[in-house]
């Protein structure tokens, strides 16, 4: 889906996963300083939206995710994961409840296999599930935002801000009216600020939710069977996973920031050493400069200087070891 935002003026477009989108729109660090403020909005129409509807739909997703959503009242947001059999990440859902549909968004292009996934397991549940991304555009309001919300428009709230879901064919009005609009880029820098994993990109193949902190927050430890849940008990009673999630500063005399996938090794050890992880991402910050997300093996100790590539990183703890 290509926004019709990416024809404001100074539009960049963003490239890879978040293609379809603006990257930002000509001062990465003005748009960050105003997301933080509470002001402006991000323009997130490329992400997938689903939504189930069906009087047994809260009911029969408890069974398949990871959160326990039986209860879950209308307007209350939150996340959940649908793991493998192995308890890897397979998708991530954010999800808000209206009172007769539960809308959920998802990373651009996984709505399809989301969408397959779900159908195999209606059985004889009383429940639709339909792909909505034609027709609603997610937007995204910084927390301690004042703009108005459209009536009868669907709001997912947290402490980060607010997630629309707004008819597609109002995007361009309803950002004249509340922007200025921010792009990804600002978005992604708070997100790796907050220490928010993301599907995809903190995420690999083999991923299970104990490495990114999502114990508590995506994953109910106290709720009934659902794929994948041997492997979490068995980890979170048991065990400790390999990797863990940290937040790493930047050496802020570099040019160039180190990508996704760069080495993550011993600081004394050099940068032919032993790799230890990865960057998942990196931003530049308005006030903390080059930051980033990455996995690391979980002995790596908490205080050990590192580098990522080249570049000197001090960390700091996500999830502890």
């Amino acid at each position: 889906m290509k926004s019709p935002l990416l024809s404001l003026p100074g539009a960049v477009p963003a490239e890879g996963r978040d293609e379809g989108v603006a990257a930002h729109y000509g001062d990465l660090f003005r748009e960050q300083r105003a997301l933080a403020d509470g002001s402006g909005l991000v323009d997130l129409s490329h992400r997938g939206v689903v939504a189930v509807t069906g009087s047994d739909r809260l009911a029969w997703l408890h069974l398949l995710i990871t959160q326990h959503v039986t209860e879950l009242g209308p307007g209350q947001a939150t996340e959940a994961l649908i793991l493998s059999a192995n308890g890897h990440i397979e998708h991530a859902l954010y999800l808000v409840d209206d009172g007769e549909t539960v809308w959920m968004h998802v990373e651009p292009g996984t709505q399809g296999d989301l969408i397959a996934y779900l159908e195999s397991m209606k059985f004889f549940y009383r429940v639709e599930v339909a792909d909505r991304t034609e027709d609603f555009a997610v937007v995204y309001l910084p927390a301690g935002s004042i703009a108005e919300v459209p009536d009868g428009a669907v709001v997912r709230e947290t402490p980060h801000g607010r997630d629309l879901f707004l008819p597609r064919a109002g995007l361009e009005a309803y950002a004249a009216e509340h922007g200025p609009v921010a792009g990804v880029l600002a978005y992604e820098a708070l997100r790796v600020e907050a220490h928010r994993p993301r599907l995809g990109f903190e995420t690999d193949h083999r991923t299970i939710p104990h490495e990114l902190g999502l114990i508590g927050v995506a994953v109910h430890l106290q709720k009934g069977c659902y794929r994948g849940q041997e492997t979490v008990a068995r980890v979170h009673n048991l065990g400790k996973p390999p990797r863990r999630l940290v937040f790493l500063h930047l050496d802020g005399s570099e040019v160039h920031l180190p990508g996704p996938g760069t080495p993550v090794r011993l600081a004394s050890d050099g940068p032919e050493g032993r790799q230890l992880g990865f960057v998942t991402t990196s931003a530049r910050h308005h006030e903390l400069g080059p930051i980033a997300l990455a996995l690391v093996k979980r002995n790596v100790a908490v205080d050990a200087r590192l580098l990522a590539g080249d570049t000197a990183a001090a960390q700091e703890t996500v999830v502890e070891p």
